[in-house]
């Protein structure tokens, strides 16, 4: 445990961080899982909109580095390579 009062501080910045990063993380990638279950799926618009919304979930998280930008256009490939 923190002694001094400017680190109880940063572990409680931190504690808020990480659940905000973590509900992020989470939720970027339900909306991935949801692409690739609809991209099995015979519904072009379907796919065509649950792609465009992984695609922005993707470039916003970038954007927050919640990932690395990299890593998001690695994905966004991935992703349009199975549309």
């Amino acid at each position: 445990m923190p002694n001094l009062k400017s680190q109880k501080k940063r572990l409680r910045q931190d504690d808020k961080r990480r659940s905000r990063n973590r509900i992020a993380r989470s939720s970027l990638r339900s909306v991935i899982k949801g692409f690739r279950t609809a991209a099995v799926g015979d519904n072009a618009e379907e796919k065509q909109e649950k792609f465009r919304l992984a695609v922005k979930k993707l470039d916003q998280a970038a954007a927050k580095n919640l990932i690395h930008k990299n890593a998001a256009a690695r994905m966004k490939s991935r992703l349009s390579k199975l549309l």
